[in-house]
């Protein structure tokens, strides 16, 4: 009863959420509020597009910063002028080195390091560059400069909107300099009173949720992105270049961990006397029905790609060749589908796996399973061969 309640009010919610914005659907709605359940293709893009972008920020703020030096020698007294260039250097050191020198993986744990790398700087320049200005008396136009110093945090939240991130991230990084600026706050301002500096909070409050939901849009553009990309358009698979890409990462991680990792390669049966005999739109039917029955009767922790015209490839994770067999015996007693002459459509399959073929890379596991389909072809076709060369008719 409790699971048919929730399902019933996650329909509701995301018809209601579909009224409004007929482009978002709930699940899309959760992946902008959350990054904790964005599959593999879009974690990976997310963070090779945020690692690039804290490095061309970063390098901008390592040449700019050091520049302002000339400014403060001619607005402020010395020594406070020589202390400020001295933070100044430093930070341009911290920006450079991230600009440069930090080459973090791509992966989501990576960009949020750059991420908070990139912030961290700013944040710790802003809070002590701010008890330096207080402990001077600074007026005219060397004030205005001093406030210049005081929205440092504005800056760095109104950045964030160059960033593709989630709801919860938007909060998660503006924190910290929400907290510096309080805390300036109450340490007292030469420059602000502090019913001023509440005032700068509470737009410093509204420029990070505008700033998130800068954020979440472009986050929302690339997904849309990367998954017209990823997917052919006629079955529905993956493409084969976002399915090599895949490919390539569950082949690290299997050899990683140890673990076994099962491709099954399937070329249907003279496909090309469909299109011959019937025409392309009953070939392109037949492979819309092909590629459905291939989805149905995997797990959704496997992939399924379309590696070339009548050519599927089914990347098993965590699966060692039993396992591959068994998966495929159960495809082959459910059926691909119907020819236009209502015969069932037949394949070719073949079989590798890590355990059992010991290759150096996702290449070479590929043209040993592509081999066996072509042996299964030659003899006979609608066969399974696989790492044994046990050929199932």
């Amino acid at each position: 009863m409790y699971d048919k309640a929730i399902r019933v009010a996650m329909q509701i919610a995301e018809k209601a959420f579909s009224t409004m914005d007929g482009d978002l659907s709930l699940a899309q709605i959760r992946d902008l509020i959350t990054p904790f359940r964005h599959s593999t293709l879009i974690q990976r893009r997310r963070a090779q597009l945020i690692i690039s972008r804290v490095h061309m920020v970063a390098a901008v703020f390592a040449l700019l910063t050091p520049l302002w030096i000339v400014i403060d020698m001619l607005m402020f007294p010395w020594p406070l002028w020589g202390w400020l260039a001295g933070l100044r250097v430093v930070a341009s050191g911290a920006f450079g080195v991230l600009a440069l020198a930090y080459r973090p993986q791509e992966t989501v744990q990576g960009a949020w390091r750059a991420l908070i790398w990139l912030l961290s700087v700013p944040t710790v320049f802003f809070l002590l560059s701010h008890p330096l200005l207080n402990a001077h008396q600074i007026g005219g136009p060397a004030s205005a400069v001093a406030a210049g110093y005081a929205f440092l945090p504005f800056v760095m939240v109104a950045g964030l909107s160059v960033f593709p991130i989630t709801a919860i991230e938007g909060a998660v990084f503006a924190a910290p300099l929400l907290i510096a600026h309080f805390i300036a706050g109450i340490a007292g301002s030469a420059v602000f009173p502090f019913n001023s500096y509440l005032g700068a909070l509470w737009l410093l409050v509204l420029l990070t949720v505008v700033a998130t939901l800068a954020g979440m849009s472009q986050l929302h553009f690339m997904m849309m992105l990367v998954n017209q990309a990823a997917h052919d358009g006629l079955t529905g698979t993956f493409a084969r270049p976002i399915g090599e890409e895949l490919l390539r990462l569950q082949f690290h991680n299997a050899y990683r961990m140890a673990q076994p990792l099962s491709l099954v390669f399937v070329d249907i049966d003279n496909f090309k006397q469909i299109n011959d005999r019937y025409g392309h739109e009953e070939g392109d039917r037949v492979l819309r029905d092909a590629a459905a029955a291939l989805k149905r009767m995997t797990r959704s922790s496997d992939i399924v790609v379309r590696w070339g015209g009548e050519e599927f490839l089914l990347v098993l994770p965590n699966t060692d060749l039993a396992g591959a067999l068994v998966a495929v015996e159960r495809l082959r007693a459910a059926g691909l589908g119907l020819r236009p002459d209502n015969s069932p459509l037949t394949a070719s399959i073949g079989i590798a796996e890590t355990s059992v073929d010991v290759v150096e890379d996702w290449q070479a596991l590929v043209e040993v399973a592509d081999q066996r389909m072509y042996v299964a072809k030659q003899t006979g076709k609608n066969r399974v061969v696989s790492g044994a060369e046990t050929v199932v008719v």
